[in-house]
């Protein structure tokens, strides 16, 4: 019998202070980030695909919306509100961030199979630092989410839980890059 799938929790409730407009909402290569971040996580297998969004109303298909009414506190609500909304039975959720266009399905692949492996948290490296997407056993939800505060979403939680996790080299296969800035933008074209 088929695992159950990881569900894919993208990132997207941000107004995006030091870009000047919701990152979600951005456009690269004709693409909003939004609608590529769901793209990329239904076709590494995730399912459902929960997009969390706050600043900006967004529309979005192939994926669940789900509001995050305290998004100005940060990135950790976006964490909580996205882990609490995962439909029961659940049995690990592949987080990714709707700012870093670069992350590919495959890096997503990597995770999952990590994870079908025994890995209990996998965590895309690069250069051998993690970074993201980064997918979760359902087992950890209530502590990450416990752990999530503020601006910071897992990090706390991996940084305390390190025999956790496993880094999944992503190098060959996807960037970390994220689009903070009008210049983090232009660099992307």
């Amino acid at each position: 019998m088929k695992a159950a799938a990881p569900a894919g929790l993208l990132l997207a409730a941000g107004e995006g202070s030091r870009l000047g407009r919701p990152k979600a909402l951005v456009e690269v290569d004709g693409e909003r980030l939004v609608d590529r971040g769901v793209r990329m996580l239904r076709a590494a297998g995730c399912s459902p695909v929960l997009v969390v969004i706050g600043a900006a109303p967004v529309e979005v298909v192939g994926a669940v919306v789900v509001p995050n009414p305290q998004w100005r506190t940060g990135m950790g609500s976006s964490l909580r509100t996205g882990l609490a909304a995962l439909p029961p039975g659940c049995p690990a959720v592949v987080v990714a961030l709707v700012d870093q266009p670069r992350v590919t399905s495959e890096a997503v692949r990597r995770l999952v199979r990590a994870h079908r492996e025994g890995a209990p948290i996998a965590v895309a490296t690069y250069g051998g630092t993690p970074r993201n997407p980064v997918l979760i056993s359902s087992r950890y939800f209530a502590e990450v989410a416990e752990s999530a505060v503020g601006d910071v979403g897992a990090r706390p939680f991996l940084r305390a839980h390190p025999a956790l996790v496993t880094g999944v080299p992503c190098d060959d296969v996807a960037a970390p890059d994220d689009i903070d800035t009008p210049d983090d933008l232009a660099a992307l074209g």
